[in-house]
């Protein structure tokens, strides 16, 4: 119980600090990079572009990351969420309006999270260049789902979990069913 007791004052410490030592300049500019991630749309330019300029590898890096892209959404939202119903952080620990702007779904884990880490594990593997400079926005949209109020810490690690996990599975499935197939 000790542990649970520790996330819990983690994720307290770390959502008022974040909510509110961000700079104003620098929170819009995550906020405007999350919009950019919104639906999955930043991930899916980044896909296009990646399939139209890089030749065979951009091809196969941009379908690894479209495909943990929806399995890790599938995951986050479609089942962790529906189980836990976590409540999203108190609206008093954050003190500007974008607390106003958050979904009314389970706070755990990180849907937006889980497909930038998903999407940037998966690319860099195949293109490493291009998932290095995922990266930098994956990184941003996480920082901003806990300063705006949208996520507690734990939530976002749940979430780069997930994406991890799924990015994983996409690189691996395909050699464990050749080798079954092969034996």
């Amino acid at each position: 119980m000790r542990l649970l007791d520790q996330v819990r004052e983690n994720d307290r410490t770390l959502t008022k600090t974040a909510a509110s030592r961000i700079p104003a300049e620098v929170a819009k500019v995550l906020s405007a990079v999350e919009e950019a991630a919104e639906s999955t749309k930043l991930w899916c330019g980044a896909a296009g572009v990646m399939a139209w300029r890089g030749g065979r590898r951009g091809r196969r890096a941009a379908a690894a990351g479209i495909a943990a892209v929806v399995v890790a959404q599938l995951v986050s939202n479609g089942v962790c969420k529906q189980v836990t119903g976590r409540r999203r952080p108190p609206k008093e620990w954050i003190p500007h309006d974008e607390v106003e702007d958050r979904p009314d779904s389970s706070s755990f884990p990180s849907g937006h999270t889980a497909a930038a880490v998903a999407f940037t594990a998966a690319v860099a593997p195949v293109w490493p260049s291009a998932g290095a400079l995922c990266a930098v926005p994956a990184a941003a949209v996480a920082v901003e789902r806990v300063q705006s109020g949208a996520h507690y810490p734990s939530d976002v690690v749940g979430g780069a979990a997930v994406g991890l996990a799924t990015a994983w599975l996409i690189h691996r499935v395909p050699h464990l069913l050749r080798r079954r197939a092969l034996h």
